[in-house]
């Protein structure tokens, strides 16, 4: 905290301040706006700049970089949102924040509530009713505090259901004038012994017991995992029990939940479903994508399992579902479930396991005997991998795959983080995902992932861990600005563009429609694409002050750029590498 004046009469948005540092909050992003003048004096005179704020040119980029944050460390970040135009720019941000249940601490701000206290015009079209009513859909909650008693109390709740699982975000509105006033009550700000959020939710016991004697007398069977990765410890207690159990894991990649080069790991491995008898879900949403085929010009899906493979599930579907956003999926048709939270599960299922095991003769021959086929077609799927990587691997534009090795070739010794961007899945198929902290899960939609890898280099700024994301450069296109943040910032982010000048998901898109169609698939670029003119990404970073190289189109140029790149990130500086790829 910064000396105050003598005689420092204290406001009442020092209170938020003085809540965000009992929580320990370490930055806030914001984009500035006068809807929270208050606070933000608050912040910087009453504060000491703590928590630190960081500058974004735009809302969707504060909201993706406490997102980013949050993956990456599971503590979440906050962020500023000014008044109603601010929280409109930054809805796509927060849904996804919603949607990845990313733990997102959002501020905002209304104008005055009082109509007296309103200016004209600006502080009229900028005031909303219920200003949460935007959001309130894809958020966990929202209140608008009319006194400063409110405060403390909405405050501690908010933090509490954002961080309670299946986590999300949460937005708290201050109105101008409540920020503006002179504090003249005391008002209860929490201390270390008040508990912030309520301890991890365990599972029927009994059910448990259930769903691991269906896995144990299975003779091909599963887990998928999703979410658990989130959470300090699960990633080495996934590793215990599918070895106790003697099971394939597929890891559905929105955050690391297994190392992918474990013996048992057959992620991506659709084959190897085909024989599947039994499957548990394990904090699963996305079950469907991975277990079913879809023509993606008719929409039809084909299952890869068998009609009587077993589903079961342990974590928070049935909590974490709303009637707005259909984010849910479809209903998983289990056999056997439990709710309950994974971080207590796995060990309980193991302890599980390890008894009925002991019980019963048979069984380890069992296991063991399913574990060593697991391992021979593990071997199998990552040698054809390593095979097919070498398809046009000297081709210009790059493939992918090429680009994959490339990076790997300069990164692999290091203590190394990939934010974002898998480039097709061929990270995961060529790279060795050996730790829970190396990925903090698949990206999202366009216009999320730079601001997401900014969150995650962010997280590691303070350490020697080298973040590396391969950033699409229509996703760029949308907030070219957040290369300002980096650089004013210092954030050290190694990007690689992945620049295959087009929107080419769409692109492909409409391939399928002309092609379904019988027009010109010629034609399908149009409005698609993203030449003539072609953007100068490496010279787009130099005038926001990040280190930029390229445009390169051999394969043979990229290593020794990024290694160049990888000296100015070590530095403490975020570099960029531009890349042109083949499409896909």
């Amino acid at each position: 905290m910064t000396e105050l004046p003598e005689g420092y009469r204290k406001w009442q948005s020092d209170v938020i301040v003085d809540l965000l540092q009992a929580y320990d909050v370490e930055y806030i992003a914001i984009n500035p706006g006068a809807s929270f003048r208050g606070l933000h004096d608050s912040l910087v005179n009453y504060g000491g700049d703590n928590p630190k704020m960081l500058v974004c040119q735009h809302e969707e980029t504060a909201v993706q970089i406490a997102h980013g944050y949050a993956k990456a460390t599971g503590t979440p970040m906050a962020c500023i949102l000014h008044d109603l135009v601010g929280l409109l720019h930054g809805q796509m941000a927060v849904y996804y924040a919603f949607a990845d249940r990313a733990p997102v601490f959002i501020l905002g701000a209304t104008g005055p509530m009082d109509e007296a206290k309103r200016r004209p015009r600006s502080d009229w079209h900028h005031t909303a009713q219920s200003q949460g009513d935007a959001v309130r859909n894809f958020t966990k909650f929202d209140y608008q505090p009319h006194a400063i008693e409110g405060v403390p109390d909405s405050f501690m709740r908010a933090w509490s259901a954002m961080v309670t699982e299946p986590a999300g975000p949460v937005y708290l509105c201050y109105d101008a004038m409540l920020q503006e006033m002179p504090l003249t009550t005391e008002v209860f700000i929490p201390g270390p012994e008040i508990e912030k959020a309520p301890a991890p939710m365990a599972a029927d016991p009994a059910k448990l017991e259930a769903i691991v004697r269906k896995l144990l007398y299975a003779d091909a069977p599963w887990i998928m995992a999703e979410f658990t990765g989130r959470h300090p410890g699960n990633f080495e207690k996934l590793v215990t029990l599918a070895e106790t159990l003697g099971v394939a894991v597929w890891d559905v990649n929105s955050a690391l939940c297994f190392p992918n080069r474990h013996p048992q790991a057959l992620s991506m491995d659709t084959d190897s479903l085909k024989t599947a008898d039994a499957i548990l879900a394990l904090d699963v949403v996305d079950w469907e994508k991975a277990t079913a085929k879809l023509n993606s010009t008719t929409r039809e899906l084909t299952s890869y399992l068998a009609d009587d493979c077993v589903w079961m599930e342990v974590g928070f579907h049935e909590t974490g579902i709303g009637s707005w956003s259909l984010d849910y999926g479809r209903y998983l048709p289990k056999s056997l479930s439990a709710l309950g939270d994974p971080r207590l599960a796995m060990p309980q299922m193991t302890e599980i396991a390890e008894r009925l095991i002991a019980e019963d003769a048979a069984l380890p021959a069992k296991i063991a005997a399913r574990k060593a086929r697991i391992a021979a077609r593990h071997d199998e799927i990552f040698t054809r991998w390593a095979e097919e990587a070498k398809e046009d691997r000297d081709a210009s534009p790059v493939t992918p795959a090429r680009l994959a090795e490339e990076v790997w070739s300069v990164i692999r010794d290091e203590d190394w983080v990939l934010a974002a961007g898998t480039l097709r899945q061929w990270t995961r198929k060529l790279w060795d995902f050996d730790a829970p902290h190396r990925h903090p899960g698949k990206g999202l939609g366009t216009s999320t992932q730079i601001g997401i890898g900014l969150g995650v280099a962010l997280a590691h700024k303070k350490s020697d861990t080298v973040v590396v994301t391969f950033q699409p450069d229509g996703d760029l296109m949308y907030d070219a600005g957040a290369l300002w943040t980096a650089a004013k910032h210092e954030i050290p982010l190694l990007m690689v563009m992945y620049n295959n000048r087009a929107y080419y998901n769409d692109w492909h898109h409409q391939i399928r429609m002309a092609r379904m169609r019988g027009t010109d698939e010629n034609r399908a670029h149009i409005g698609m694409d993203l030449f003539g003119p072609e953007p100068d990404f490496a010279a787009m970073a130099r005038s926001m002050g990040v280190w930029g190289e390229g445009p390169i189109d051999r394969p043979e140029e990229i290593a020794p750029a990024v290694a160049r790149a990888l000296e100015v990130v070590k530095s403490g500086k975020p570099a960029l590498v531009d890349v042109i790829c083949r499409h896909r």
